[in-house]
């Protein structure tokens, strides 16, 4: 399913930079920090019997993209409002937390958006000459606190994330850039909502390990061997896999918003 969702992510993307980048870039800025390359232990093995992973440089956006930002991006890009987009790209819940199919209300403005589709969140990062982050790179960037790249054999900072997780999902969502910035500069990785990834579609919860070597473009984690309470620490991310993996592409929540990345050199892949 991905495979065709991401040509056609990409097609539609291709467009909304052709037609509309002018407008959008003139209506969006856009604040990047640059996440060095590292090589980390992921939830997640980029192939079968490796839990090791090598990320590239690559520059990462300090939030999550806001529901001022991505009205913007509606009104830059019509075939992305509300009551026009296709079904194949939107489901019916679609940017539904609007009053109308272009603007947010102004209590709504600074929050994240959410209740917005894997196409729509490659689109509107197409639109602005990025992409999606990979789940190895966001998984990368949010091991981090204000002063570690990696700070996840910390259980204070493992117990603040179980506690949000913990706390029931709130309607009425904060301003983003309320959190300290980590130590590369980026906020909000933790405690305000979910996160679409690009590859979001290959990822795949599996209770057997024999199931890894079975197809090699789902990256994988054991679900049964992970998800213990001598293993808390790696419950949160875990968590996020498993949610990312019971979506399709089409898919829009109340919880699930989305931030850009670029490649180092500021072209998208």
């Amino acid at each position: 399913m991905m495979n065709r969702a991401r040509w056609l992510a990409a097609a539609f993307g291709l467009a909304a930079a052709q037609l509309g980048a002018a407008a959008f870039a003139d209506a969006i800025a856009n604040d990047f920090r640059p996440i060095p390359a590292g090589r980390f232990e992921s939830v997640i093995a980029p192939q079968p019997g490796v839990t090791a992973a090598d990320v590239r440089a690559f520059d990462l956006a300090i939030t999550p993209v806001t529901n001022a930002q991505f009205a913007a991006f509606v009104r830059a890009q019509p075939a992305w409002r509300r009551g026009r987009v296709a079904p194949l790209f939107a489901d019916t819940r679609y940017l539904a937390h609007w009053p109308d199919a272009e603007t947010p209300t102004p209590a709504q403005a600074q929050q994240p958006v959410t209740q917005v589709s894997w196409f729509a969140a490659r689109a509107y990062c197409a639109a602005q000459g990025g992409r999606l982050p990979t789940w190895h790179e966001w998984e990368y960037a949010a091991a981090a606190d204000a002063t570690r790249r990696d700070a996840r054999a910390d259980p204070a900072w493992r117990q603040r994330l179980l506690d949000w997780y913990a706390q029931p999902a709130d309607e009425l969502l904060p301003a983003v850039g309320q959190s300290p910035a980590n130590v590369y500069g980026v906020r909000d990785l933790h405690g305000l909502v979910w996160e679409w990834v690009d590859d979001a579609g290959s990822l795949m919860v599996s209770a057997d390990n024999r199931d890894q070597g079975d197809d090699p473009d789902l990256l994988k984690f054991c679900g049964s061997g992970a998800v213990t309470m001598e293993q808390k620490d790696q419950y949160a991310v875990l968590m996020r896999v498993a949610m990312l993996s019971s979506l399709k592409a089409s898919y829009t929540t109340a919880t699930l918003g989305f931030r850009c990345a670029r490649d180092a050199d500021g072209e998208s892949r």
